[in-house]
């Protein structure tokens, strides 16, 4: 009996890089940040420092019409030359945090012209000392979507090195993010 493919998708396709990046040992040193580019309709960078050594997303509709692709294209980018320098033999320790870090996750409703690049400006700039990660982890657009639109789902990872965060305080923080992407990108939740 012969399987059929699995549909790849842009959280999936994610998860084989990061993966990549553990193998390596390099995942605890790269952060996440938008890239805005002639091939990406939506595209991450994912750096050391400020050294992008990954970039990965999906290809624009505009590339796939030229070359007559009908479905959605993903593409990863990684120059390993750059790879090279941080890899070591050694094993490395670092402390594990004392209070732990929070994930929360938003499924924002979107303009189709809105980039990841602006859902992450807003969010840093809405909590500059908390806010340690923004992270896109799927893009839909299709069915059930109303005309002109697409749905992000971002993670937000958020820490305080000095106390354990409580559940209001997260969720003020959390509000404020939502009202910025209300206010300024026009976003709802879906």
């Amino acid at each position: 009996m012969v399987s059929s493919p699995t549909k790849s998708d842009f959280f999936l396709f994610k998860g084989y890089i990061t993966s990549i990046l553990s193998r390596i040992g390099l995942d605890a040193k790269v952060s996440s940040l938008p890239i805005a580019n002639d091939v990406f309709a939506e595209g991450i960078g994912l750096a050391i420092g400020k050294e992008v050594i990954v970039e990965f997303g999906t290809v624009k509709k505009s590339v796939l019409k030229h070359f007559d692709i009908k479905q959605e294209v993903l593409y990863a980018a990684i120059d390993w030359t750059k790879i090279q320098k941080y890899i070591s033999n050694k094993i490395k320790f670092t402390d594990i945090p004392k209070y732990p870090e929070v994930r929360r996750d938003l499924a924002l409703l979107l303009n189709e012209s809105t980039t990841f690049e602006e859902v992450y400006k807003i969010a840093k700039q809405t909590e500059k000392t908390l806010l340690k990660e923004v992270n896109l982890f799927d893009v839909y657009q299709g069915k059930n979507l109303p005309e002109g639109k697409k749905s992000y789902a971002v993670s937000f990872i958020i820490q305080d090195e000095n106390k354990t965060l409580n559940d209001k305080e997260i969720e003020k923080i959390m509000s404020k993010l939502q009202n910025n992407f209300e206010n300024q990108l026009g976003a709802s939740l879906r």
